[in-house]
């Protein structure tokens, strides 16, 4: 027996449909060990549980009859399709992963990927990012991707540098103060 699928739509759309930019094109797909491992369990719950008993759901309210009346039905299909675009996108951005411990560079002055930075503008605002993978950062965690502008503007700078941030109110200079890494093994 076929399993419903709920796959009526094509490939188009699955980064948008996650609420994730796209990556820009010919840019890789950063990541750290952490962040790998949640999305890939994330997958694996997706295909091992989800999706089998949302298969379960839509086979036994096809039996029930007239399908174009059936809640169950309906929704099983629309959240089988939701659960197979959620699949295809986290299994194309695994597949494209470059997983980057951030931890290599513990102890490091120079910002790179996965360094939390604390840096400070002209008006003695301080504030604390740390640099993520574009499918694992969390604003309101403080986590911003490593194609965000601040991140860009962040990269190979050191402790004591300035550099230019390009915000939609101008253009501002900002200073590093600190820069930490996860101790390796941590």
């Amino acid at each position: 027996m076929k399993e419903p699928s709920g796959n009526d739509d094509g490939d188009d759309g699955d980064e948008e449909a996650a609420g994730l930019p796209p990556l820009p094109p010919g840019a890789r797909n950063y990541i750290t060990p952490a962040g790998y491992r949640r999305l890939r369990a994330e997958l694996m719950t997706l295909l091992d549980a989800e999706r089998p008993k949302m298969v379960e759901v839509v086979s036994w309210a096809a039996k029930n009859g007239d399908r174009s009346e059936n809640g169950d039905y309906l929704y099983g299909k629309k959240r089988l399709r939701e659960i197979d675009r959620r699949i295809r996108f986290l299994t194309k951005r695994l597949d494209i992963a470059e997983v980057a411990d951030p931890s290599v560079h513990h102890g490091n002055d120079q910002v790179f990927f996965g360094a939390t930075v604390s840096f400070g503008n002209a008006a003695g605002v301080e504030r604390r990012v740390t640099i993520k993978g574009i499918d694992e950062a969390d604003s309101l965690q403080g986590e911003v991707s490593w194609v965000a502008p601040i991140a860009r503007a962040l990269l190979k700078a050191r402790v004591g540098d300035e550099v230019t941030l390009v915000t939609p109110l101008g253009v501002e200079r900002i200073e590093v103060l600190d820069v930490r890494y996860p101790a390796p093994g941590a």
